[in-house]
């Protein structure tokens, strides 16, 4: 159930947090005679660069909303769909990844080929970056493909295919790609995160083949994630579900507390200019800081602003009760016909 799946969502982010670390390797033999040389020869001429151009990555932060987007591709993959692939975006410091979103790409693989949607995902990564200039690739990101072969049902992390697919995404990355599994097998009645970074097997100078080294992993969220995810969960669940009567209840203390702070705040500053209160520095500069924060809008232009706002979210209430409305209607026909 949804509830079930929340709950251990939210296990596994708190798991995470205390930064687990696993170690192995998992090599994928390019199958393609074609693109092996070229998959292998890229990573190795990236590790031969100059000393101080690119330190090698030895850690990687996922945000949460990444664990959501691939989960979320991967509920919606196509009926018969072994895996699901996307690419990575984030910011490199150091040695150290940040993977702070990512989206979907279309992807077929039959055998030991692969076709990749390489103008979809140009597409979208030019709108990703419209919105988010200073994010960059960082790699690509895939389910775990099940194990036919394992009697135990338990998922291979990665596939042949997968030096094929990291041959393309090495292209698309100023520096060597991430490569981010989610397994989503539940066998172990968690959603195991695994992070990978290739290295080139080479024997007598010619790079043959690629190599996946696991590299450390943590969860981080943000405080805003944080919250976002909390409140997911707490509305999942029966005991921790709040009505609206409560939603607005809170919402009034907290614009009560808002304007005690504000009425507090301008009591010192009152004080202050009528020299009954010695002026604090650095409370001034605090008080300019949250003034300066505060977009300056004209009283007509704000109530025009609160006015659309309120209508248009009063017009989706109304089509959401339009649509509940029909589908209870189409329910009640269904089992009238049925019958």
């Amino acid at each position: 159930t949804s509830t079930n799946f929340s709950s251990l969502l939210h296990r596994n982010m708190a798991a995470a947090l205390a930064q687990p670390t696993t170690y192995g390797c998992s090599p994928a033999l390019l199958l393609s005679s074609k693109a092996a040389p070229s998959s292998a020869a890229a990573v190795a001429a990236r590790s031969k660069s100059a000393p101080g151009e690119s330190s090698v990555v030895s850690d990687v932060v996922v945000h949460p909303i990444v664990l959501l987007s691939v989960l979320d591709h991967h509920t919606r993959r196509q009926e018969g769909a072994g895996r699901v692939i996307g690419t990575l975006l984030g910011k490199r410091d150091g040695d150290r990844v940040e993977i702070t979103n990512a989206f979907a790409v279309p992807h077929a693989e039959r055998g030991d080929e692969v076709a990749i949607g390489k103008d979809f995902n140009r597409q979208m990564l030019a709108l990703h970056l419209r919105a988010n200039p200073r994010e960059t690739v960082m790699g690509w990101y895939a389910t775990a493909l099940p194990d036919e072969n394992d009697p135990n049902g338990e998922s291979k992390c990665i596939a042949d295919t997968s030096s094929l697919i990291h041959d393309f995404y090495a292209g698309e990355c100023d520096d060597d790609p991430i490569h981010l599994v989610v397994d989503t097998s539940l066998q172990t009645d968690a959603i195991a995160l695994r992070a990978y970074k290739s290295t080139p097997v080479c024997i007598k100078n010619e790079p043959l083949a690629n190599m996946f080294n696991e590299i450390r992993l943590a969860v981080k969220s943000s405080e805003s994630e944080r919250i976002c995810i909390d409140r997911m969960i707490g509305s999942n669940s029966t005991e921790g579900a709040s009505t609206n009567e409560d939603e607005t209840a809170a919402l009034q203390v907290s614009m009560e507390k808002l304007l005690e702070m504000l009425e507090t705040c301008s009591e010192y500053v009152d004080k202050v200019v009528d020299g009954t209160v010695s002026a604090d520095d650095e409370v001034g500069r605090n008080i300019s800081e949250v003034l300066n924060s505060v977009p300056r809008i004209r009283p007509e232009v704000f109530d025009k602003m609160f006015n659309d706002s309120l209508q248009d979210l009063l017009m989706v209430t109304y089509l959401s009760n339009i649509t509940k409305t029909q589908l209870t209607i189409a329910e009640k026909l269904n089992e009238t016909l049925g019958k």
